[in-house]
């Protein structure tokens, strides 16, 4: 029953509650001992009471009460009636309240007494309410018989003995669950019939434990010829968390038989080389030509082996499955965010909304796991509209030492590594590494879960690392008593092997021939996984052939004709009649079917609105995404209209991108969660997987990309040369000095200038709204996949200095450097003496100035793209100005920040002989901007004001 029906059934009966109750009470044995005597209004009521069924559920009609009340009254005169209850009634009852309280004890917090740890470094603890003692039990008790119909241990009735014999197995043995804070209940009865139907316990074939056994010796094998072959040689390696590979494979082998086609991992870099080889299927020559250094080297950069990605194609019980293994910086756990990306538009290109096809597994360590905030991040995302991808298995190397931190005490503020997995409720399933078997199972269940629930869930391995954080490093400086145990550990492959011989699944000597199997194998460079898939193809795999090898200096066209402008501009424009807007939005549309039909300028929204219309009539998707982007930080979007009529909360918007053609492309934009770094990384990892698609983070204010600043260094700057990965993200950074102080001014061009060579993106500031709508289009029309960085402005937004007349969309092309427009300086070129160099805001600034102080002698010119720099097209435009002698860069940004010290040699290269290059502007600053409102005006106006004045401090001369 919703709440408003809750309401009305409430507000018909209030009548009968209150002061009025005993009125109705005593109408109502009238009524029951003489029908009749009742109004008719009354009787219809109470006859219809008594068509409603009684409390048990019977059709009896009810009688008078008050006799009945009457006769117990009486009795308690005379003595009462006194229930007597047996001592021992209470005690049993008290008894079976308290098995209920252990049962829910074992499940709660069984997990921390659960056999975990494989170098048993620690007691247990001691958990008083797991110990029946607890809850008054005593010897006397264990073979008394209580009701267990709420457990799923195949019996109704078990005696307490019996009972905590399986409520241990199953939540204190090598498998330690974790999941009654779930508040699903479908979740935890799933839990619960799947773990205490088997105690917890697997039951494997013969053949099962032998394919595990196989997986452990190939982990070990590749580790320990490594250690051999090359010795010292960093690999960071997984010895100690062999069953590690015996879980992926169960993994991606289930995942394939459940009808999974594709699995995105992300790891760091420890067991990554045994993953690439044993789970991935790199052939070994190959790594090995890698630590030979006798591996091509096609990258301008490169990386190290312990980051590099991969990508194959293995065969499963349900057919092939593609396996991608995400290329990885020393950053960790920044690579999470980025599979998510990946998964995410492998969904959207397979139609796959509840990603049944597609699976993300992500590979983290004990420390950084919960070290990490990204972390908390990229699972805040998990079940938003805009990131979901049907759950997320997370799977933990847990080495129980973090770097160089053994000490509990330092280790971490929460009881397990784990916990941050508790704020999406997603079940934990803490497994004693050194019981391939258990985490085996674990594996299997982690999986079934996602795929019924889609949620995210985790298998922690608790394990150990034999080696240092590195092969140079020597743990035992720091962790003597911790590597005196695992020295003396004979190791999980050992143990396994054992236990298969003494069961008499293998003889005395299989395990040393699968060892010896495995190294022939490696000797001759061979897969080590079998079957590997060489020719087989996708249908969904990108080809991203059309994008290589490209030239930014390519011609693209990217005018619109004049009829799909005005039809399209319609389009947008139009609201249905049905969305009731607010009124300031009204306004705005309005003004834009103004601005399509030629009437006014066009202003950067509606030029925005119109690239993006253009390009999802033509079939490229748009997904645009970042805090507030619906309507734009500073409200100039407006692109998800929002009915100020509606009655629910979840209804009642409207887009009109998603409405400008038949079998259009989707339009996509997304209010995010207040999220920098896990966003980006996630747009990131989307458009890597997508060419086709204009992928968009909009930044709030441009300086909050300072939270995302791994992403932008470890992949958007250098992921081309470091891997060879092709990515054309776009970012979206306001930027503009207008007094809002030091957090809300810059983007921080100067970063980007730093990180910017070999040609590895683009970095743009438009200044008017055709070219926005140019830039844009040129981003996909062109068959150059960089990444694009746009400053973006917030008075020019509005400013109607910086809207453009229809024919700049329906003619031309993104111009990298706009020339002068002022006709009498254009007329009077050759009396020009100083050329005012300038990008962004700051030229509105410098025209107005120059119109205050009448001076036709000086020129200037706007960088739109400072990244490449536009040697050709600002040569020709210098060259119009023969007598020029002085050049003068001009920004708002401090003299250490902005483009300045980056872009200066590039001016000085097209300079003429004996001209002169100065700068006009902020001194250099510790901070980015000021906070005092009457100190930027001053500073705005003594820098304009300079650039026009004499040349001063560091002069560059040609």
């Amino acid at each position: 029953m919703s709440a408003q029906s809750i309401y009305k059934a409430y507000s018909a009966n209030t009548y009968l509650f209150g002061g009025n109750a005993p009125y109705v009470e005593e109408m109502y044995e009238n009524y029951l001992a003489n029908p009749g005597s009742v109004p008719d209004t009354w009787r219809q009521y109470f006859d219809a009471l008594q068509h409603v069924p009684a409390v048990d559920g019977s059709n009896t009609r009810d009688v008078p009460h008050m006799p009945v009340i009457n006769a117990f009254a009486e009795r308690a005169k005379q003595g009462g009636t006194k229930v007597v209850m047996a001592n021992a009634d209470v005690e049993m009852g008290r008894k079976r309240t308290a098995v209920q309280q252990l049962i829910a004890a074992y499940r709660n917090v069984g997990q921390r007494w659960a056999d975990l740890d494989p170098l048993q470094r620690t007691e247990r603890p001691n958990i008083p309410e797991l110990d029946p003692s607890f809850y008054g039990f005593t010897d006397a008790d264990q073979e008394t018989v209580f009701d267990t119909s709420n457990t799923f241990f195949g019996k109704d009735r078990m005696s307490l003995r019996e009972l905590m014999n399986a409520l241990r197995e199953t939540y204190c043995g090598t498998l330690g669950p974790e999941y009654m804070y779930i508040t699903d209940m479908a979740q935890k009865r799933w839990w619960q019939q799947k773990l205490e139907s088997i105690r917890s316990k697997p039951n494997f074939t013969a053949e099962k434990k032998k394919h595990i056994l196989d997986r452990l010796t190939a982990a070990e094998g590749l580790e320990r010829y490594l250690h051999t072959k090359y010795v010292g040689q960093k690999r960071f390696s997984l010895e100690g968390g062999e069953s590690f590979i015996a879980s992926m494979d169960e993994l991606i082998q289930r995942a394939g038989e459940q009808g999974v086609q594709e699995i995105v991992i992300g790891m760091a870099h420890r067991g990554r080389l045994n993953v690439l080889v044993n789970t991935l299927g790199k052939m070994p020559k190959d790594l090995f030509a890698e630590f030979d250094h006798t591996a091509p080297e096609e990258l301008t950069a490169g990386d190290v082996k312990y980051h590099q990605g991969f990508s194959s194609d293995v065969s499963t019980p349900g057919g092939p499955v593609h396996l991608s293994l995400a290329f990885n910086p020393s950053h960790l756990e920044i690579v999470n965010p980025v599979v998510e990306g990946s998964v995410r538009a492998r969904m959207d290109r397979r139609d796959d909304p509840k990603g049944k096809q597609v699976l993300p597994v992500l590979v983290h360590g004990d420390a950084a796991v919960g070290g990490q905030g990204v972390n908390q991040e990229t699972l805040c995302l998990a079940q938003t509209r805009g990131y979901s991808t049907g759950g997320t298995v997370h799977i933990i190397i847990n080495n129980q030492i973090g770097f160089t931190t053994s000490d509990p005490r330092d280790l971490r503020s929460s009881a397990f590594c784990t916990d941050i997995f508790k704020m999406v409720e997603a079940p934990v399933l803490h497994v004693n590494g050194d019981d391939p078997e258990a985490v085996v199972l674990a594996s299997q269940l982690a999986l079934e879960f996602r795929q019924t629930f889609g949620q995210d869930v985790v298998v922690d391995i608790t394990c150990f690392r034999k080696l240092g954080h590195n092969e140079q490093d020597t743990p035992s400086l720091t962790q003597p008593l911790m590597y005196k145990k695992i020295t003396s550990h004979p190791g999980t492959r050992k143990l396994y092997g054992e236990k298969l011989a003494a069961q008499g699944i293998l003889g005395d000597s299989g395990p040393d021939d699968m060892v010896k199997s495995y190294r022939a194998a490696m000797d001759a460079g061979k897969h080590t996984v079998d079957p590997v898939l060489t020719n087989f193809k996708s249908k969904y795999a990108v080809d991203w052939a059309p994008f290589l090898g490209k030239k930014w200096t390519d011609a693209c066209d990217t005018a619109l004709p004049m009829s799909e402008w005005k039809r399209l501009a319609d389009k947008v424009t139009t609201l249905p009649a049905n969305i009731t807007p607010h009124q300031l939005v009204k306004k705005v549309y309005d003004d834009r079917a103004a601005m399509g039909r030629g009437d006014i300028n066009v202003d950067w929204g509606m030029g925005e609105h119109m690239a993006f219309a253009s390009l999802v009539a033509s079939g490229y998707p748009i997904r645009l995404s970042g805090e507030d982007s619906g309507r734009g930080t500073f409200t100039h979007r407006h692109a998800v209209i929002h009915d100020q009529n509606r009655e629910k909360w979840d209804t009642g918007t409207y887009i009109p991108l998603q409405n400008v053609a038949d079998n259009q492309a989707p339009f996509v934009v997304i209010d995010s969660i207040l999220s920098e770094e896990a966003v980006l990384a996630y747009e990131y990892g989307y458009a890597s997987n997508d060419p086709n698609t204009l992928v968009i983070w909009e930044a709030q204010f441009g300086d909050f990309a300072n939270g995302a600043q791994v992403v932008i260094d470890q992949f958007i700057a250098s992921g081309e040369v470091k891997w060879g990965r092709v990515n054309g993200i776009n970012l979206m950074l306001p930027h503009g000095y207008e007094g809002q102080g030091p957090e809300h001014s810059s983007a921080r061009v100067e970063r980007f200038m730093q990180l910017a060579a070999d040609t590895n993106m683009q970095i743009v500031q438009p200044t008017t709204a055709s070219q926005i709508f140019h830039v844009l289009r040129r981003q996909m029309l062109r068959s150059l996949r960089k990444p694009l960085i746009i400053f973006t402005p917030k008075s020019l937004l509005r400013n109607k200095d910086a809207t453009s007349p229809v024919s700049e969309f329906v003619r031309g092309s993104f111009q990298t450097v706009i020339a002068e427009n002022h006709e009498t300086v254009i007329k009077k070129a050759d009396k020009v003496k100083r050329v005012l160099v300038c990008s962004g805001k700051v030229y509105y600034d410098l025209a107005k100035k120059r119109e205050e102080k009448g001076q036709d002698d000086v020129a200037i010119l706007r960088i739109e793209q400072i990244y490449p720099f536009p040697h050709k097209a600002f040569a020709a435009e210098l060259k119009k100005y023969p007598n020029a002698t002085e050049l003068v860069w001009c920004q708002d940004e401090p003299q250490n920040q902005g483009a300045w010290f980056f872009i200066q040699h590039n001016i000085h290269e097209n300079m003429l002989e004996g001209q002169k290059l100065g700068y006009a502007g902020r001194a250099a600053s510790a901070s980015p901007a000021v906070g005092y409102s009457h100190l930027h005006q001053e500073q705005q106006k003594a820098l304009v004001e300079a650039a026009y004045g004499k040349l001063k401090g560091f002069i560059l001369t040609k």
